[in-house]
């Protein structure tokens, strides 16, 4: 019965955990790694063929998008998440695809042949999207379920996403059970649409984010609707657009519900009909989701709204825009107007078009209204930059650039602390993942402070269930240049599991006549002469 941490080791995207328990091999997540990286990741311990089952926290590329990946290299088992999450990997995991064909085509473009070409190969493509889509199923909330001899799950709403979700999991071999719960994305409270983070109340082991351990969210600053209202009035009066860079799950439905709020109540009462405009195919087919999962995951303020018959993210002068003729379209209207288009970070999608013809005027708004990495053309705007690249060309930064802070989608400090301290008891063990190096080990040192006894641990480190002990404890390993390549070789990788094959092979020999084992041993050291270290 063991644990082993595989992504999001002291960073915050590329969530992974793996999990033994008899012969049954389960990842919790299966995420793709986002932003600057600080350290590497060990590869899976078996092959993607031997793996039964995927348990999924929530929808969000850094939670789910290795699946197709995942399925490129062998993986037939189940997939288990809640409805509104298999909805949104159906939708998500296509897109992901697409990014990852159009990059690996523009990479190919700017590079020159012969010169490492495997770079130019998309991670995984449509094809491999769409065999790992058909292994979704989706589970309800709150509901106990077995789902094979030794392993029991329940999926607990906790707020962060549409059909995100803490896993329990019941784990038994032999006369031996322990329960592990792993917290998935911790929501923030009191955000629209969303419930708030349910508690969980026993645990022997927990497994939880720490994003925003090191921070609490500003609560002094006034509710976000009447800050947006402020900025659309005054980008109207000077006749310019407010182009929201947003991400298509889950900020784009908040930024929808505050929009109609502010049309509900005659917020901007100069301009009562300006136009909202939705240009993400992504964004669009999300908020058909979120309106087809109402009732498991709404909270009390919006159900209320439906059940009066009000769509609480629709309303009057609103677009969805999918073609590219419809996105073309809107940078032809000279009519002020709202453009809310992904990707939030400004690095992809159409959100790049409205900046080129936007961000040079110097009545326009660029209004951010969630997270942006480091790197990222966002934090760049956000930090001052007096010009960047958009398709190789320098734009210029004239227009006024704004923030709203208020909108995070994840539990800041006191959350967290909210949620771990909800346990009946102090589970035996809490291991502290998804945040970064300093914050993640901040955090558990918080708890052991607090009487937990909680570590952050690094990718590779394992732990036995069943005694509740280290089995490994490894250390941080810096990427560099070599190491990155070493990460995203999957020749390295298929050398790592023939040594683990290898070493499978020398183990079962135990026995073996020494006739035998000389000769084997012989080979062996045939093979190895070959080859320097």
């Amino acid at each position: 019965m063991e644990l082993q941490f595989i992504g999001a080791a002291h960073e915050v995207t590329g969530s992974c955990h793996f999990l033994q328990v008899g012969n049954k091999k389960i990842l919790v997540d299966c995420g793709m790694r986002q932003g600057a990286l600080k350290f590497e990741n060990v590869s899976l311990p078996v092959d993607a063929s031997k793996i039964d089952f995927v348990i999924l926290t929530h929808a969000h590329i850094d939670h789910s998008g290795l699946l197709p990946k995942l399925w490129k290299e062998g993986f037939r088992g189940q997939i288990l998440g809640t409805q509104a999450t298999v909805s949104l990997c159906d939708i998500m995991l296509r897109d992901s695809a697409h990014i990852q064909t159009m990059e690996a085509e523009w990479r190919k473009k700017k590079g020159k042949r012969g010169v490492n070409e495997d770079k130019f190969e998309p991670l995984y493509t449509m094809e491999d999207a769409l065999g790992v889509i058909r292994l979704l199923s989706p589970y309800s909330y709150d509901k106990i379920y077995t789902i094979c001899d030794g392993v029991r799950v329940r999926f607990t709403d906790i707020g962060h996403l549409l059909g995100s979700a803490s896993v329990e999991l019941w784990l038994t071999e032999g006369r031996t059970e322990k329960k592990i719960v792993f917290s998935g994305d911790i929501g923030n409270k009191d955000q629209p649409l969303l419930k708030d983070p349910a508690l969980t109340e026993e645990a022997d082991y927990v497994v939880m984010e720490s994003t925003y351990g090191d921070r609490l969210h500003d609560k002094d600053v006034g509710y976000p609707v009447e800050e947006l209202a402020q900025i659309l009035k005054e980008t109207f009066d000077r006749g310019g657009n407010v182009v929201i860079p947003s991400f298509a799950v889950g900020r784009t439905q908040v930024m929808l519900f505050y929009l109609r709020q502010i049309k509900q109540n005659d917020m901007v009462p100069e301009y009562k009909n300006f136009p909202v405009y939705v240009d993400s195919p992504l964004a669009v087919d999300a908020t058909e989701i979120f309106l087809e999962n109402e009732e498991s995951c709404f909270d009390e303020e919006a159900l209320t709204l439906i059940h009066q018959g009000i769509n609480p993210i629709t309303f009057s002068g609103l677009k969805l825009t999918i073609s590219t003729d419809e996105s073309k379209a809107i940078l032809d209207d000279y009519e002020p107007k709202v453009i809310i288009s992904a990707s939030g970070m400004c690095d992809a999608g159409r959100i790049k078009h409205h900046l080129k013809h936007n961000l040079w005027r110097p009545e326009c708004t660029v209004l951010f209204v969630g997270y942006q990495s480091a790197g990222s053309p966002g934090r760049r705007i956000l930090e001052g930059a007096e010009e960047i690249k958009i398709f190789g060309e320098p734009v210029a930064v004239r227009a006024e650039i704004k923030s709203i802070n208020t909108l995070s989608g994840h539990a800041d400090r006191e959350g967290l602390l909210e949620w771990i301290t909800g346990f009946k008891e102090k589970p035996r063990q809490v291991f502290v993942v998804h945040g970064d190096d300093e914050v993640a080990t901040g955090f558990a040192m918080d708890l052991s402070g607090k009487g937990y006894s909680a570590m952050a641990p690094f990718s590779g480190t394992r732990f036995d269930l069943a005694t509740g002990k280290f089995i490994e404890i490894t250390k941080g390993i810096p990427i560099t240049k070599t190491a990155k390549a070493r990460i995203v070789s999957e020749s390295y990788t298929k050398l790592k599991l023939t040594t683990k094959r290898l070493q499978e092979l020398v183990d079962a020999s135990t026995g073996l006549p020494n006739k035998d084992l000389d000769k084997f041993t012989a080979e062996l050291e045939k093979l190895l002469s070959k080859y320097k270290v």
